[in-house]
């Protein structure tokens, strides 16, 4: 029987357009660029798979992070390394994912209000501010930032290649690329 090396899942969290899904993609390419497998699961790509019509309702909210953790846990349990970029907007969502993945790593991504509006290419913010939807973290919905993360990066005054160069550095650190 072919046994697999136990994956590694990394959860990057922050407000919507605070550099999750830049962050994902620039730390991925450096942990392949060391020859690591690693797969990135975007909340925004998988939202239109899963909820292609999304209502936000606290159930759907329930489910929907209950469902990336079952993937996450599924993968690393079968030697894949994951990033998984999404809000998550309480802790239990991140909690849960800790207590289920063996190898697991959070990542704070520390970015104010003000810059995430400046930044928001999905016009959330706006829409926020609007008054067109209401479900926003961070505007209108709560966001719980971890209480203690593994990893906290300023993302709010580093650039996306710089923030993976420090992430890649921490994780060094925990040994998770062992």
């Amino acid at each position: 029987m072919m046994r697999f090396g136990r994956g590694f899942a990394i959860w990057l969290t922050g407000l919507p357009s605070s550099g999750k899904t830049t962050l994902a993609n620039a730390l991925q390419g450096l942990l392949c660029d060391q020859g690591l497998c690693v797969e990135v699961l975007d909340s925004d790509e998988l939202r239109k798979i899963f909820t292609p019509t999304p209502s936000y309702t606290t159930q759907e909210r329930d489910w929907f992070y209950e469902v990336i953790v079952f993937l996450a846990e599924l993968l690393t349990r079968n030697g894949v390394n994951v990033i998984i970029a999404a809000t998550a907007p309480k802790n239990l969502y991140r909690e849960n994912a800790r207590k289920r993945i063996e190898r697991f790593v959070e990542v704070y991504l520390k970015c104010s209000p003000r810059v995430c509006r400046n930044r928001d290419v999905k016009g959330l913010w706006k829409k926020s501010d609007e008054g067109q939807i209401s479900a926003l973290p961070g505007a209108g919905f709560i966001y719980e930032p971890p209480t203690s993360p593994d990893i906290q990066v300023d993302t709010e005054n580093l650039d996306a290649q710089t923030a993976a160069r420090y992430v890649h550095e921490e994780l060094m650190k925990r040994g998770l690329m062992d």
